[in-house]
């Protein structure tokens, strides 16, 4: 789905005050030292594969008054294979973070996102992974919030791929192998830049059969449209 494609603006990650932590932990002397190595199931409203990997600006869509509108409406599940943050293991933990990239980025700024933690997750882990998360997604939001904790079930294979949130009342994903492939092997994009990930395994190219957020005003709903799955790694010395 998504990332600051072009070169010259430099983003900064707006967690909000939740995360205001982090930036003092920065200023420290000792920083923890931390690594991350996790795969995403993601989908957008773009066609397939999404523009915004290219461009700084998302597919245009039609409404129904024929006027056209720009945003790349998002939702990628988070499943940690390995990591950790100081002395906290993060591996196995996982997370949902739905939004929009806007209408465009020439200006630095994005739309909205918001993220959502398994239950499972405590506390210190949730402070490494928003410690993460800035490096990793180094972009300014007009608004960024940490919602409520929410059950998610992440299920991935060469075929297919499930992510729910809340038992898919609040957000769903299913992604299948495209049918335009020319066997049963993955599809994979190589040597594109994904976010501030310095290092990514491809992006394993899936559409997806419906993804969608279903909560408050933000609620969105796309089928047939861009989705694949991709495993990065970054450490605390990439930064």
């Amino acid at each position: 789905m998504k990332r600051y494609m072009y070169v010259g603006i430099t983003f900064i990650f707006l967690f909000g005050t939740a995360f205001l932590l982090i930036q003092s932990e920065k200023s420290n002397d000792n920083v923890k030292d931390w690594s991350f190595n996790a795969t995403a199931i993601e989908a957008c409203t773009c066609p397939m594969f999404c523009q915004c990997y290219f461009n700084t600006e998302p597919a245009a869509h039609e409404h129904a008054d024929g006027e056209n509108a720009h945003f790349c409406k998002f939702n990628m599940a988070w499943k940690v294979n390995h990591g950790h943050y100081g002395d906290v293991n993060l591996e196995g933990i996982t997370f949902w973070i739905a939004g929009d990239l806007g209408e465009g980025w020439e200006d630095g700024q994005m739309d909205w996102a918001k993220l959502h933690f398994d239950p499972s997750v405590a506390s210190d882990q949730k402070e490494g992974i928003s410690a993460i998360l800035a490096p990793l997604f180094p972009a300014e939001w007009q608004s960024f919030s940490v919602e409520e904790d929410l059950r998610i079930q992440w299920q991935a294979n060469s075929r297919e791929a499930t992510a729910l949130l809340n038992n898919g009342r609040a957000g769903e994903m299913h992604l299948i192998h495209p049918e335009t492939a020319m066997n049963s092997e993955p599809a994979v994009l190589t040597n594109i830049i994904y976010w501030g990930a310095p290092r990514h395994d491809g992006f394993v190219m899936m559409p997806n059969k419906v993804q969608a957020y279903k909560l408050g005003d933000n609620n969105f709903e796309s089928n047939g449209t861009n989705g694949f799955m991709i495993t990065v790694d970054i450490n605390s010395d990439d930064i």
